[in-house]
This record gives C-alpha cells, sequence and structure tokens, in this order.
C-alpha cells in the first residue's frame, strides 16, 4: 500500500494497536515541566494534519453547527471542569443541570410524566447501559436461571450492540434487513423467543440514515411482551426539530407504547461538547435495573446511575447550556441547513450518476454508482481534503451533515465531480477497507 492509499484507509479509522515499552520514540515525563506557551505552540502544531472540519471538509467525527455553539461549548465546559457529577450533593448545580437536560430530550421523544433516564458519556456508553437495563429486568421476571440470553437486531444496527452482549454474555442475533435497506420486522419476530432481552430499531440507522419501521416494532414488542430500544443517538435531536419545520417524520418515540428505552447522542445534532448522550426509559421501574448499588466494601455504600464513576462535570454543563443558547428556534434553523445541505447534495451526486440509498429524511445520507469503484473515488476525494464515510454493503459514499455543510456543498459537488472524471479516466486506486472508531 503506498503513502496516500495508507492516509486515505486511515481517513476511515486507524488500526489501534497497544503501545509497548520497546517502541521507539516512546514518550517519557520530563523532567522538568514546559511552559504554557511552548506545549501550546506545539499542540497547534500537531494538529496541523488533522481532518479540516472547521471548512467544513469532514462529514463524520465532528457536527460544526458555527463559531457562536462552539465557544458556548467550550466556555460552558471550561466554567464546570473540575466538578464531578459523582457527587450530586457537593455539585447540586450540575445535578440540576443534568435534570434540567434529560426533561428537555424527554419532552422532545415524547416522554410522558412517568419517563425518566441520565447522560452518559456517549452512544455507546447509553447503548450498553440500556442493554444492561434490560438484561437485568429480563432476569427479574423471567428468573435469574443462567440461560443463554439474545438480543435481536437489524443488520444495519450499530455494533455498539454488539460491543454491550460481548461485555454481558448475550448472544447477538443481527437479521437481514429489507431492500430498501430497513429492519425486517417480521424476521425479527421469527428471530426472537423467550430468551429475547431486547429488539432494536434505529432512528436513523447510521450507515443508510433511515428511520426503522418503529411502528411495527412497537406493535410486535406489545404482541410479544418484548423491550424495543429506539437507538436515537443520531437522531433523536435533529428529527423533533425536522418534523417542526414540516418534513413527515413517521412516529419513532416514546409517543408508541411499545418503546421501553431510548439513546440520543447530544454531542451529535444536540451540538453539544464531547461526550455527552442520553439514555432514557419509558419509566423508573425500567431505569432501575440500569444502576449500580454496592455497599460489599470498606468505603460504604455507592450508588452510580450509569457504569461511570467520574463523570465530567464540563460536559454536563455544556450541554445544559448549547441547549439554553439554541432553543426550539435556534435548533429549527440550524437542521433546515443540514436538510436543505442533504437536498442539495442528493442533487447534485444524482445529476453525476450516483443512486441515494432509499429516502433519507435527516443529515445522513448515502449513495452507490452503478458503474464505478467508490472506494477508488473516496480516494480521489481524500486527496482533495475529504474526510468522509463509506458504506461497504451495497459500497456507497456516506455523508454525516453539519449546519456548516450548507456553504460547501457547491465545494463538495465540484470535487466529487473531478474525482468522478478522474475514476473514470483509468486511475482506480481505492482504499482497501472502510474503517471506523
Amino acid at each position: 500500500m503506498d503513502e496516500s492509499n495508507e492516509r486515505a484507509g486511515r481517513a476511515c479509522g486507524p488500526v489501534l494497536t497497544s503501545v509497548r515499552m520497546t517502541d521507539e520514540g516512546v514518550t517519557k515525563l520530563p523532567e522538568q515541566g514546559v511552559s504554557w506557551p511552548e506545549l501550546r505552540a506545539e499542540m497547534l502544531t500537531r494538529g496541523q494534519h488533522d481532518a479540516n472540519w472547521r471548512e467544513g471538509k469532514t462529514a463524520v467525527y465532528v457536527f460544526n453547527a458555527g463559531d457562536d455553539v462552539t465557544q458556548v461549548q467550550k466556555e460552558a465546559y471550561a466554567l464546570y471542569q473540575s466538578e464531578n457529577g459523582l457527587g450530586p450533593a457537593a455539585f447540586p448545580s450540575l445535578h440540576h443541570m443534568e435534570l434540567d437536560v434529560v426533561r428537555m430530550g424527554l419532552t422532545l421523544l415524547h416522554g410522558d410524566a412517568d419517563a425518566t433516564g441520565n447522560m452518559t458519556s456517549g452512544g455507546t456508553d447509553s447503548i450498553t447501559m440500556a442493554v444492561k437495563a434490560a438484561r437485568d429486568f429480563h432476569r427479574s421476571m423471567a428468573g435469574d436461571d443462567h440461560r443463554q440470553r439474545n438480543i435481536v437486531i437489524p443488520q444495519s444496527a450499530h455494533p455498539a450492540f454488539d460491543k454491550a452482549s460481548t461485555l454481558m454474555d448475550l448472544e447477538v442475533r443481527r437479521v437481514p434487513i429489507r431492500s430498501d435497506h430497513l429492519a425486517d420486522v417480521t424476521a425479527m419476530s421469527d428471530a426472537a423467543d423467550d430468551d429475547t432481552v431486547m429488539i432494536v430499531g434505529s432512528a436513523p440507522s447510521f450507515p443508510f440514515g433511515l428511520i426503522d419501521p418503529i411502528v411495527e416494532l412497537s406493535d410486535l414488542a406489545q404482541e410479544r411482551g418484548l423491550w424495543l430500544h429506539v437507538d436515537a443517538c443520531v437522531g433523536g435531536y435533529i428529527a423533533p426539530f425536522v418534523r417542526m419545520n414540516g418534513a413527515p417524520i413517521p412516529p419513532f418515540d416514546f409517543e408508541l407504547p411499545g418503546v421501553s428505552s431510548m439513546s440520543a447522542d447530544l454531542h451529535k445534532y444536540g451540538y453539544c461538547a464531547k461526550g455527552a448522550s442520553t439514555v432514557l426509559f419509558r419509566s423508573e421501574e425500567l431505569r432501575s435495573h440500569m444502576v449500580f448499588d454496592h455497599r460489599l466494601w470498606p468505603g460504604g455504600r455507592m450508588v452510580t446511575p450509569t457504569l461511570a464513576g467520574t463523570r465530567p462535570g464540563g460536559a454536563i454543563s455544556a450541554a445544559w447550556a448549547v441547549m439554553h443558547y439554541l432553543g426550539e428556534a435556534g435548533y429549527r434553523t440550524k437542521h433546515r441547513q443540514v436538510t436543505d445541505a442533504r437536498e442539495s447534495i442528493e442533487a447534485g451526486v444524482g445529476e453525476l450518476g450516483f443512486e441515494v440509498l432509499g429516502s433519507p429524511q435527516l443529515g445522513l445520507v448515502a449513495f452507490s454508482h452503478p458503474d464505478l469503484d467508490v472506494f477508488a473515488i473516496y480516494k480521489q476525494m481524500y486527496r482533495r481534503g475529504w474526510i468522509t464515510a463509506l458504506v461497504t454493503d451495497p459500497p456507497a459514499l456516506h455523508l454525516m451533515l453539519s449546519p456548516f455543510h450548507a456553504e460547501v456543498t457547491h465545494t463538495y459537488l465540484a470535487d466529487l465531480s473531478d474525482s468522478v472524471a478522474v475514476v473514470r479516466g483509468g486511475d482506480t486506486e481505492r482504499v482497501t477497507e472502510a474503517r471506523y472508531s
């Protein structure tokens, strides 16, 4: 693999390896401290070759809602960066800010007076805690008889469910999706049994940006007595506002009686600082199975709502500040920019011969090409400074758009046109694999 191809592969995520003390160049703690101006200069130098997200050339990993939102994130985070959300008695300010954030999320997602939840560090954290709650709830109902339990998820569901299941020794039953890239509810029903602790739908799925048939999954959950989790990590804090803006977003949240839990990331389309997410439950009875309550050690009773002990205060305060800064009107405006950008991209790639997968309604879009190798096109786009994503089945280019992208869609489409011409001309060097981290 040549250097440019290796770098293009890394754009989709490096292969993570351990650091060994025998590795050349391993850093030792300096004998004397280094001044902050010197350190700051070095840090800025180190970032010179990072993704150029501030100019809109990154459509994965970063959500750019503008310089004003970034300033709110940073200043609000710094105000509480030393405080610890583990201690609500010591830091009641954080406790009440978390309550406000969760209640705002539940209001958007049709939670009633019994609904509840907590902030977590991110989507994987939220999904893991929902799986833990569902597993323990199932044990409480069926008896902890050490049977092999399972979760049933569509093929398009996020790998975080596999991570959580690995930790909890659950079988993962990934079910093939329909030809329209949506969850196959009939097939999921066939895969579920008495040992199924959770079924999952995405709103939307990451690979395709499409909302699964949550209404049908809700009906299945009620009919079979199954715990339905809706993974709205990407969509939870954009879909309600896109609906307010007039789009026909189908029901996907707690307005459906079969939905037991949801995950929704604040640091994605909530535009809050990383890492901040919410895990939400229909009732306290369900949430109680997530909580850790331990006293069999010399330090006394310790109760934590999620897996984390220390909970960075800055992530909580920044989420609270950004949500109040934007408000409903601000979010509607930002998300209008996102959907406008997506519509412009869809029209432009169609003119270049690409085919959009499904009918996306939010900020994600994937598009394939009937004749050309999109992995080769991706490499050409990477050479032009674009850090985006890929889908492998079917092979497709993938964008997760931010408000700022509304200003650079013309640049993206011009570079994509040039990249298509290069590949048509015979330069077929390609990224060898899609990787994310």
